[in-house]
This record gives C-alpha cells, structure tokens and sequence, in this order.
C-alpha cells in the first residue's frame, strides 16, 4: 500500500515527513485551502528525495499556471481536485502523472469515471463535501465495491490512526494507496511527524 502525505509548507515539517520516506508528498497549490503552499521556495523541494513523488495539487487551475509550476518544482504528479474534464487531464500526462479527485457519498454515480479512464493514471476517492479535500471526513468505504474500472485509485478523507487499521482490511484489487492529511496535523499543514510515524508502522505491518 502507497502512502501520501498532503497538504505541507512549513520547510521543516517538509524536511521531517520527508525523512519518513512516504512514497508521494502533497503541496497545494490552491488559495482558499488552509495549506495553500502560498511562495514555497524551489530549494525547498529540491532536498526532497528523488524517489518521493513530489505531487502538486490544484482547484480549476488553468493549463498554462500547472505547467509553469511543474517546471519550477519540477513537480512529477499533478492531483486536480476540481471540474477538470477529460481532455485536459490527457493534455497534461504530457507533463506529469495525473491523478483525478472525486468526492463520493452514498450517491455517487461511478459511471461518470467512464470518461477519464484513459485519460488519467489514478483516480482519489475522497469524501464529498463544499471543500475540495483536507474536510477530515470518511465516506462508506464499501461503496468502493461499485468501482469496476482498471484504473488503481488512492483513498482519502478522514484517515487516522483510530480507523487505519479498518483501511488495510479493504479488499479492492485496484487499492493502490492511502492519502494522509487533516487527521495527522497539529494544525493546518503542520504534520505530527510522531502519530505519522504510527500510521506509518500499521501500514507497513504485515497483515
């Protein structure tokens, strides 16, 4: 199982996660988020290790504002969070590997993902609400058995400690990883690298 740990800025917390060695760190690039990475320095991603994927999250950003920032921090996924449409996803693979948000309740229609299925590498699956992610809410994972595509999918919204051991019970065989953010803070984009560590550990754990 993948981890990713999202929603970072502060340049020494980035460093402490970055120790852990998580496969993929997020940095958001989105103004009303209260972990907007806001002028985050190059320099500070460049001590990032090569083999963490640096990932850049984005809200209806246009074409042309992703790219200029995937050249400056050399960013080597893009997360898109907001009405993307399919083409503009396969645009930008031409850039980076592109991972596509939704947010799922009990409601939601799988079939809308027909679409994107060639047109993205991952999907996420987070919890529906007004806010686009970081909401520290958790949707029935067992609507997860209505996902039928072959395109692997990350799993976000409200994961802790206290249900992590739950997350590694889900039997899907395109469950590719897990999207640690809100639940891990001891404030807004502010890691706890301890509890992270745990979480860390269980996940790691064999089975």
């Amino acid at each position: 199982m993948r981890i990713k740990v999202c929603g970072l800025f502060d340049p020494e917390n980035i460093k402490a996660v970055a120790a852990l060695e998580p496969d993929y760190m997020g940095f958001i690039f989105y103004s009303k988020s209260p972990r907007f990475v806001d002028d985050l320095q190059a320099e500070t991603l460049e001590a990032i290790p090569s083999h963490i994927n640096k990932t850049a999250i984005f809200v209806d950003e246009t074409a042309e504002n992703i790219s200029k920032l995937i050249d400056k921090y050399n960013f080597d996924f893009v997360q898109l969070h907001g009405n993307e449409q399919p083409n503009f996803c396969k645009a930008l693979r031409e850039k980076a590997i592109v991972i596509k948000a939704f947010g799922l309740n009990a409601d939601f229609d799988f079939n809308q993902l027909d679409a994107y299925k060639k047109k993205v590498d991952l999907f996420l699956f987070d919890t529906k609400t007004e806010v686009h992610g970081g909401s520290g809410k958790t949707f029935d994972w067992r609507i997860l058995d209505k996902y039928t595509l072959d395109v692997p999918f990350l799993l976000s919204g409200g994961l802790s400690l206290d249900n992590i051991d739950e997350v590694k019970k889900i039997d899907h065989p395109k469950f590719y990883g897990v999207d640690l953010n809100s639940k891990f803070e001891v404030s807004a984009g502010i890691k706890d690298i301890n509890t992270l560590q745990k979480a860390f550990d269980i996940i790691k754990q064999e089975n």
